[in-house]
């Protein structure tokens, strides 16, 4: 099995349990021998990140119009990172933070089209704690494949209850995916994720886990309960400040939820709790004078908050200057919970434990490189580097400089004041973006047949389009984005394709997810792949409106809508790569249909 070989890249777990050696303590904290043990007093990690909600978006950070209490009493009960970077967008700080490594080395170079993808290879630290004995769980947004073995269940974690694309639709009374199964919720979303965590630390109160929660929230679109809503409007600010805010302190509350909870079970003195965001804000607010918002490479779209709290074992009011990254996240949480690291996978990050130790003294002065996709092909990798006084950025056409530690706000570029260091930090990082691109980015197919997974949705979004210049066909939205559908369907010679591979041979059910007007009925298509094709003709309306949405401001992503089935029948698929391709054979009125996904289920 797939999974089998991943962790084969693991040491086994034994001798390399916890020691004192491994988890000493701080200075006027719990003695190392309590820390010291068996296999079941090994710390649980909770591990919290909110997504697009920018450094600035909490009170104890110069925020005067929104209210964190819980975020702030985090900082202030254990360790505040003041210079903590991930990556410009939500897909890469993902993969960078699970796996201790830059982003383009697992694969993952972009947040759409399966460009948000890790290769299966990657260990994750799911899997590193799940083999030490850990029960695994995520709640929230993945946003690193949709599907197995690239989905959470695929890549560590006993439980999940979330989604897997860039964004969702409906805040609301959703429906989600359970474990592989798509389950309708109630209430609102932040609130059920948090109820499952909480579930889930209740269920493994017993033995040591892993709760990961991935809160999709601040992230558009817009949408929050009156009462938090209301709060912020009253404070004179616009609709999409008002919301982000109250959205905000939601997540404060809840997270003030599961603290409470670990408190009431008496497992917060050995529950080490982490909390970060993603990226920079997804507008333009309060971000404490930085240069830059989410998608930039500047400071303002890449420093986010880092709090650390783990009671008896970090100093309260712990203040780290130092820069670090996402990228230290997996051998920070390895190292404090004894586990051993992956044997064969290069780690582009370093422990922070001994800055949480207080030992800065052998400190590397290091540099932190941060990528953007690359733009046409891996040699062009744009971005910037940190080291603890200079971030040099890459332009369109030259290098910049800023000196952070008297112009925080970038104001002045310095690059032609220091031509040596511009030298220095350009080279270093063109050395680190060809080494992290070798691999290239080839695309990863979706895969098909896996005994543990015996259905796999192709999603519309996924498509790719035919002609290019997408004439006669195209998707709902303006760039395709997760949860859209293929729609102005007019040429027989335009069609969708996914790229797949069936990794064991056997015969499926292939199911259209669709909507098609009256006057478009009678459209006839056919599903092609590796010589075999199956055809069918869409007879019957079903053309709902979409969803009500109760979004505070506009959205841009495309409304919600209940899709019919069209089953086309069985088919037998052969072991191997393939290209699987949807015709619309005959258009007797204007359009085909709208097409929302292909879905395969194993009946063999």
């Amino acid at each position: 099995m797939e999974e089998q070989t991943r962790r084969g890249f693991l040491k086994t777990v034994g001798s390399a349990a916890v020691s004192a050696g491994t988890l000493s303590v701080l200075p006027g904290c719990a003695s190392a021998g309590q820390v010291a043990g068996t296999e079941s007093k090994r710390p649980n990690v909770v591990l919290i990140m909110t997504d697009d909600q920018g450094w600035g978006d909490i009170s104890s950070h110069g925020n005067d119009k929104i209210d964190t209490p819980v975020m702030d009493r985090l900082a202030a009960d254990g360790a505040g990172f003041e210079r903590f970077f991930v990556s410009p967008v939500c897909a890469p700080t993902r993969a960078s933070l699970l796996t201790g490594r830059y982003h383009l080395r697992t694969g993952t170079h972009g947040v759409t089209r399966g460009k948000e993808n890790m290769r299966s290879e990657e260990v994750t630290i799911a899997e590193a704690l799940k083999q030490a004995g850990y029960a695994t769980g995520c709640f929230g947004k993945w946003h690193n494949g949709a599907h197995y073995p690239h989905n959470p269940n695929g890549q560590g974690f006993d439980e999940f209850l979330g989604f897997c694309c860039g964004h969702w639709n409906n805040y609301f009374d959703t429906t989600l995916e359970h474990n592989g199964r798509l389950v309708k919720t109630e209430g609102y979303i932040s609130d059920v994720f948090t109820d499952a965590a909480i579930e889930f630390i209740e269920k493994n109160k017993e033995h040591p886990f892993f709760c990961y929660l991935p809160y999709n929230a601040p992230h558009s679109p817009f949408q929050v309960p009156d009462k938090y809503f209301d709060k912020y409007k009253n404070r004179g600010l616009d609709d999409k400040t008002a919301c982000v805010h109250g959205m905000v302190e939601n997540l404060d509350d809840n997270i003030g939820r599961i603290l409470k909870r670990l408190d009431e079970l008496k497992l917060s003195d050995n529950t080490i709790v982490l909390f970060l965001t993603d990226n920079g804000p997804n507008s333009d607010r309060y971000n404490g004078g930085m240069k830059g918002r989410k998608g930039s490479v500047h400071e303002g779209g890449i420093r986010v908050p880092l709090f650390i709290r783990w009671p008896g074992h970090i100093k309260p009011g712990t203040n780290i200057s130092q820069i670090a990254a996402h990228i230290d996240m997996f051998a920070t949480i390895i190292e404090i919970c004894g586990i051993p690291m992956p044997e064969t996978l290069l780690q582009d990050g370093i422990s922070l434990v001994p800055l949480l130790k207080g030992q800065t003294g052998s400190w590397p002065d290091r540099m932190i490189f941060t990528f953007r996709s690359p733009r046409g092909d891996s040699s062009n990798v744009p971005g910037s580097v940190r080291t603890q006084r200079w971030r040099a950025v890459k332009g369109r056409n030259r290098w910049e400089l800023y000196d952070m530690l008297i112009d925080p706000g970038q104001k002045k570029n310095v690059s032609k004041n220091h031509p040596v260091v511009v030298k220095k930090l350009s080279s270093a990082f063109e050395a680190a973006a060809a080494d992290v691109t070798k691999a290239g980015f080839a695309p990863l197919p979706i895969q098909i047949g896996y005994p543990e997974w015996p259905e796999v949705t192709l999603p519309g979004h996924e498509a790719f389009l035919e002609p290019l210049s997408k004439k006669g066909i195209s998707y709902k939205g303006r760039a395709g984005w997760a949860n859209d559908y293929v729609t102005n369907w007019r040429s027989i010679e335009a069609y969708p394709w996914w790229e797949i591979e069936v990794v064991e041979s056997g015969r499926y059910e292939v199911t259209l997810m669709y909507i098609c007007s009256k006057e478009n009925v009678g459209v006839k298509v056919r599903v092609e792949t590796s010589g075999e094709s199956l055809e069918g003709v869409v007879s019957k309306v079903h053309n709902p409106a979409p969803l009500p949405s109760p979004d505070r401001v506009r959205r841009g992503e495309v409304y919600e809508k209940i899709w019919a089935p069209l089953i086309l029948g069985e088919v037998e698929l052969n072991k191997g790569r393939t290209k699987l391709v949807v015709r619309a054979v005959e258009i007797p009125g204007e359009t085909a249909f709208d097409l929302k996904a292909v879905r395969f289920r194993r009946i063999d």
